[in-house]
C-alpha cells in the first residue's frame, strides 16, 4: 500500500494575526492622552452645562408681558366713500314761452314755497285777462236785465189775467162781446209766454256768466304761468338763464333741491353691507372739512348694488345740514352697526389660527395670563374694527388677561404684567 507524502502546512493569510501576536498586541502599552484634548472636552462640557442652566433659569424666571386693555363701549363700524347728492332735485321752467322780464333768485338762495323766482313779459296776456273780466261784468249785467224782464213779464201776466177775468164777467152779463173777451184771453196767454221766455233768458244769462268766469279763470291761469314760483322750501342750486333771455316752454331756468333730502350716497363693501340697517347712527366727513365730523344716520339702503365694484349703495342723511354744503363733493361715512359694552381688543398679530371672516367674526387662539402663568385659549371674535383690531366676544376665563404678542411666550411659563400696562 503506497503512502502519500506529507504536505507542508498552508501559510496563514497576511490579514490574520499569527498565533501569539494577539497576546502581544493586547499587552502593548497605551499612549498617554494629550492634556490639551482633555481640557477642550472639559470646556465643552462646562459650556453646555452653563447654557442649559441659563436656558433653565430663563424658562423658570417670570417674563414681563403687556396685557391687552379692556375697553368700554367698543363700536363696531363700517366705512364707506361717497358723494353729496339730493334725493329731491328739480329742474324748474315756465309752462309757456316768452322773454324773462324779472329774476328774483340766484344760486345758493334758500327759498320758500310759492316764492317768486322769475317772471316773463306778460303784457299781452294781462290785457286778455282784463277783457275776460269785462266779459264777466257784462254777463252779470245780462243776468240782472233778464231778471228784470222776468219781473216785467210777470206783471204783464197778472194784468192780462185780471183784464181777461173782468171781460168774461161782463160777457156773462151781456155787457161785452165775445170777440173782445177772446182778445183779452189771447193777451193773457201771450203775457204768460213772454214770462217763460224771460225766465229762459235768465238761465241763458247765467250760462253766459259761467262761460265768462271760465274764460277769466283760464286767462288768469295762463297769466300765472308767466310767473315761476318755488314748488317747495328749497335751495337754489343753479340759475341757467339771465334777464331778457327768450325761453321755450319747459326749458330749465333754475335747479332746486329739497334740503331735507341732501345726503351722502356712500359705497360700502358688500361683505360688510349685511350689517347695515336704516336708522343706524353715522358720522360724515366732508373732503373740504377733513377735521370735522357731522352727525347723520342711514336713511336708505338702495336695492341695486354696484356689480363691478361689488359695493352696496347706502344713503346717509345729515341730522343737521351743514351751512356750507356742495353737491357732488366727496365725503366719508362711518356707520356704527353695534356697540359692545365692554370688550378686550387684540391686534391681528396676537391671534393664531384664525378661522372665519374678519368682516363678520370668527374664532382663533390667543395667549393669556392666568394665575401668574401663560396659557392659550380659543376664543370667539366679533367683526374686525376699523383699526384692524379684533374684539373678543367669549372664551376668556374670569380674571384672565390677553397677552400681546412678543418673544419668549410658552405655555406654563411664569409671567408678570409690565408696570403701567392696561388691564
Amino acid at each position: 500500500m503506497a503512502t502519500m507524502p506529507l504536505q507542508p502546512p498552508a501559510p496563514l493569510p497576511e490579514s490574520l494575526p499569527r498565533p501569539g501576536e494577539v497576546t502581544k498586541r493586547r499587552r502593548l502599552p497605551r499612549r498617554p492622552r494629550s492634556w490639551r484634548g482633555a481640557a477642550l472636552s472639559a470646556a465643552v462640557i462646562l459650556a453646555l452645562a452653563a447654557g442649559a442652566g441659563s436656558l433653565w433659569r430663563s424658562y423658570t424666571r417670570p417674563i414681563t408681558v403687556q396685557i391687552a386693555p379692556v375697553q368700554a363701549k367698543v363700536a363696531e363700524q363700517v366705512f364707506g366713500l361717497g358723494t353729496i347728492g339730493a334725493d329731491v332735485q328739480s329742474a324748474l321752467g315756465f309752462k309757456v314761452a316768452g322773454v324773462i322780464s324779472e329774476i328774483d333768485a340766484n344760486e345758493g338762495d334758500h327759498v320758500k314755497t310759492s316764492q317768486v323766482l322769475a317772471r316773463l313779459d306778460a303784457r299781452d296776456i294781462a290785457a286778455e285777462v282784463a277783457v275776460a273780466r269785462a266779459g264777466v261784468l257784462e254777463a252779470r249785467a245780462a243776468i240782472d236785465k233778464a231778471k228784470a224782464d222776468v219781473a216785467n213779464a210777470d206783471a204783464s201776466v197778472a194784468n192780462a189775467m185780471a183784464i181777461a177775468a173782468r171781460r168774461q164777467a161782463l160777457l156773462a152779463q151781456g155787457y161785452a162781446s165775445a170777440e173782445e173777451t177772446q182778445n183779452d184771453v189771447t193777451a193773457e196767454r201771450v203775457a204768460q209766454a213772454n214770462l217763460r221766455v224771460a225766465k229762459v233768458e235768465v238761465e241763458t244769462a247765467r250760462a253766459g256768466l259761467a262761460g265768462a268766469l271760465a274764460q277769466q279763470s283760464f286767462q288768469q291761469a295762463t297769466l300765472a304761468n308767466y310767473t315761476l314760483r318755488a314748488p317747495y322750501d328749497g335751495w337754489v342750486l343753479a340759475r341757467n338763464l339771465n334777464l331778457g333771455a327768450a325761453v321755450v316752454a319747459g326749458q330749465a331756468v333754475f335747479t332746486l333741491a329739497e334740503p331735507r333730502t341732501i345726503w351722502v350716497v356712500g359705497y360700502v363693501d358688500e361683505r360688510l353691507a349685511g350689517r347695515l340697517k336704516p336708522g343706524q347712527p353715522a358720522e360724515i366727513t366732508l373732503r373740504s372739512e377733513p377735521g370735522r365730523r357731522y352727525a347723520g344716520h342711514v336713511a336708505r339702503i338702495e336695492i341695486e348694488s354696484d356689480p363691478v365694484n361689488e359695493e352696496r349703495l347706502v344713503d346717509v342723511a345729515f341730522d343737521r345740514l351743514p351751512p356750507n354744503i356742495h353737491l357732488a363733493e366727496q365725503a366719508e361715512v362711518t356707520i356704527t352697526t353695534a356697540v359692545l359694552p365692554r370688550a378686550v381688543v387684540v391686534p391681528e398679530a396676537g391671534v393664531q389660527d384664525f378661522a372665519g371672516d374678519r368682516a363678520t367674526g370668527g374664532r382663533g387662539t390667543v395667549w393669556t395670563l392666568e394665575h401668574g402663568r401663560l396659557a392659550q385659549r380659543n376664543v370667539t371674535f366679533g367683526p374686525e374694527l376699523l383699526d384692524g383690531h379684533l374684539p373678543i366676544l367669549s372664551g376668556l376665563p374670569d380674571g384672565a388677561g390677553v397677552v400681546l404678542p412678543q418673544a419668549g411666550l410658552s405655555i406654563g411659563r411664569a409671567a408678570t404684567v409690565a408696570k403701567g400696562a392696561a388691564s
